[in-house]
């Protein structure tokens, strides 16, 4: 008997740890589960957002791009009617100078000279 109670007690000695083991192991298992689970919805959510980042920032990117587009373009228009009224104001002026100028060089007749 005292041979049985002996390997009865190794047995269970050597049992115990091992049911415990399975125990805390599938605990770890069940955690590491629960654990990837909340990574993957982390993970969709952060992507979600991130698309939506890119969806607003690309919609203001194409609203400024317009605006400046079209502060260029009435920017072009005003330089070129000031540079029209200038060149206009300038060959009037050219023309009046020309006209001085003709009549001054142009020699008078001398009572003589006929």
């Amino acid at each position: 008997m005292k041979i049985t109670s002996l390997i009865v007690a190794l047995f269970t000695t050597a049992v115990l740890p091992v049911l415990g083991q399975e125990g805390e192991g599938q605990e770890i298992k069940h955690g590491s589960k629960k654990t990837g689970e909340t990574m993957k919805e982390t993970a969709k959510t952060a992507g979600k957002k991130t698309k939506e980042t890119a969806q607003t920032v690309g919609e203001k990117t194409k609203e400024t791009a317009q605006t400046v587009g079209e502060k260029t373009k009435e920017t072009g228009e005003t330089v070129a009617r000031k540079t029209k009224e200038t060149v206009e104001a300038t060959g009037d002026e050219a023309t009046k100078t020309a006209k001085t100028t003709n009549r001054a060089s142009r020699p008078t007749p001398s009572p003589s000279g006929r």
